[in-house]
């Protein structure tokens, strides 16, 4: 695959890795980690792979990289740590491309030699991952940048606990050394807002005082460059660059979805200016909808609640749980209902994703171009859920 057919954020990247790899005395909380969150399809996974590994790599930092959604059959504790071994591997067998990176330390033809059986990492009786990241680092000589993606899959279960401890523990082992010759960075993602918030945020998290943070989507300099490319083609429809940021924003700023809309357009027999908002604003309430019914699929109390929020300012929405917010669900679901079911459903909602906490007693529609189409449908005094389409 060339180049050109990713959209490449190179100062989004450099800014994020010069932030973790050297940051300023103002940016020392990197250390005790990162958590990046964003909504799900807004290109996070591709901006790892394709952007920050790269500019991370570039400046000396061994980046190991673990997807907890490769497999979701198998465990997140059973993923990251086949993935520290492999990497150890990797570093202990001649000829690897990844030797080769730090083959200015003279490690000679057997690659490097580690104090501890690498398969053993991990498991019971074997080298702990406290043991291996100190090791790893003082090998060879630069930070460790370990980055889980979808890293809320890794909290429910008691092995997931286990790693996430593991993991803190082998940060602290190394970056509290004085003399340290690197660090090890803890980078986690995850389209799960309060999930992953919570990981940085809550005190009983073993990450707690990590940084938490918004990816940010991806902007109109994406849509100019989309235009471009689009231009080079022969025999295509194409509306304005202006109609096709209008439509990306109505789609939630998702870039597959903005190339599904754009092959859509290709069969359309009006101007493309005129059919392009028309393909977006359909694409987006049939996307919404998923969303939609599952709030709906909970029930009378789920849809007053989430309505308030999304009616909500954007920033968030407070008091969902005053004596007048109750009293106004009771109205709409026509029987009484309590703050304790209040609090439940909206603990429900947000283990669904579909709502998140912004702040204490803060909350906010998890995806906010859901907000917006359900205000839309509200204005207008249409169901929530948008009728099928006719085949």
């Amino acid at each position: 695959m060339s180049h050109i057919d990713f959209y490449h954020r190179t100062d989004y990247a450099r800014d994020m890795a010069k932030q973790l790899l050297q940051p300023s005395a103002l940016q020392l909380q990197v250390r005790s980690g990162v958590f990046l969150s964003g909504i799900r399809r807004i290109g996070k996974t591709t901006f790892l792979r394709q952007d920050l590994i790269p500019v991370l790599e570039s400046m000396g930092a061994l980046v190991i990289y673990v997807d907890l959604w490769s497999d979701r059959s198998r465990s997140p504790a059973t993923l990251v740590l086949e993935t520290v071994r492999s990497t150890l591997v990797q570093l202990a067998t001649p000829g690897t491309q990844l030797l080769d990176r730090f083959n200015g330390f003279n490690v000679g033809a057997a690659g490097f030699s580690f104090g501890f059986q690498v398969d053993t990492v991990g498991k019971a009786g074997g080298a702990t991952l406290a043991l291996a990241f100190t090791e790893l680092v003082d090998k060879v000589k630069t930070s460790v940048v370990l980055m889980v993606d979808e890293v809320q899959q890794a909290l429910g279960t008691e092995e997931g606990s286990h790693l996430l401890f593991a993991l803190k523990a082998a940060r602290d082992a190394v970056n509290t050394r004085p003399d340290t010759s690197g660090y090890v960075l803890f980078l986690g993602t995850g389209s799960h807002k309060s999930l992953v918030a919570d990981m940085a945020t809550r005190r009983s998290q073993p990450f707690s005082g990590a940084v938490s943070t918004p990816y940010e989507p991806l902007g109109r300099d994406f849509v100019r460059w989309k235009q471009l490319q689009l231009q080079n083609l022969a025999n295509i429809k194409l509306q304005s660059e202006l109609v096709m940021w209008q439509g990306f924003v109505e789609l939630g700023e998702r870039p597959e979805e903005l190339q599904h809309a754009l092959s859509q357009l290709q069969s359309r027999p009006e101007p493309p200016d005129m059919a392009f908002p028309i393909i977006c604003a359909t694409l987006a309430s049939a996307a919404a909808d998923v969303e939609i019914s599952s709030v709906e699929a909970m029930g009378a109390l789920a849809g007053a609640i989430f309505g308030r929020i999304a009616q909500g300012s954007e920033a968030g929405e407070s008091g969902l749980f005053s004596a007048d917010a109750v009293s106004g669900y009771s109205e709409q679901v026509g029987m009484p209902v309590d703050t304790p079911q209040v609090q439940n459903m909206v603990d429900r909602m947000i283990a669904a994703n579909l709502i998140h906490r912004q702040s204490h007693g803060v909350y906010a529609v998890a995806d906010p171009f859901v907000r917006q189409v359900w205000r839309q449908r509200v204005a207008v005094h249409l169901p929530t859920i948008a009728p099928a389409a006719a085949s």
